[in-house]
């Protein structure tokens, strides 16, 4: 299996087609902050505002993992992320739960949602390039 390491020594898999990952978030600034950095790195990116729209834009992008924030206004991101570690077609797929509450990391579980990863905001770009990539090798 072909890798490769960009600049920043992260270790990325090549396959000859990009990885994509979904972003899911309400703010319209931290959906493109996040869809510049993730593209720099080689990723594929296509962003949500709308958590309703979820599962409509997963079966249309197909994404190698989703990047999920919890407070989504009409919607919990947990409930989604329960429904889509619960759909057999979805339930493969990484989900990283974003939240600026540090007590939904706590609690996720208790809540019966399975989430791969929860990153904190704000978030170094760091951590979150090593999340994705961490979730990516292991796809």
């Amino acid at each position: 299996m072909p890798f490769w390491y960009n600049t920043c020594g992260f270790c990325v898999r090549n396959f000859g087609t990009m990885q994509r990952i979904l972003v899911v978030d309400d703010n319209e600034d931290i959906l493109e902050v996040i869809k510049l950095i993730l593209e720099d790195y080689n990723y594929d990116v296509v962003t949500l505002s709308d958590g309703t729209l979820l599962f409509d834009k997963v079966h249309d992008s197909h994404p190698d993992l989703i990047l999920l924030d919890v407070m989504l206004g009409k919607v919990d991101g947990r409930d989604l992320c329960r429904a889509i570690k619960s759909a057999p077609d979805t339930k493969e797929i990484p989900v990283i739960l974003i939240s600026a509450s540090h007590q939904v990391q706590e609690r996720h579980t208790i809540n019966g949602v399975a989430p791969d990863d929860f990153l904190a905001k704000p978030f170094d770009i760091d951590d979150l390039l090593e999340k994705v990539q961490a979730h990516m090798v292991a796809a």
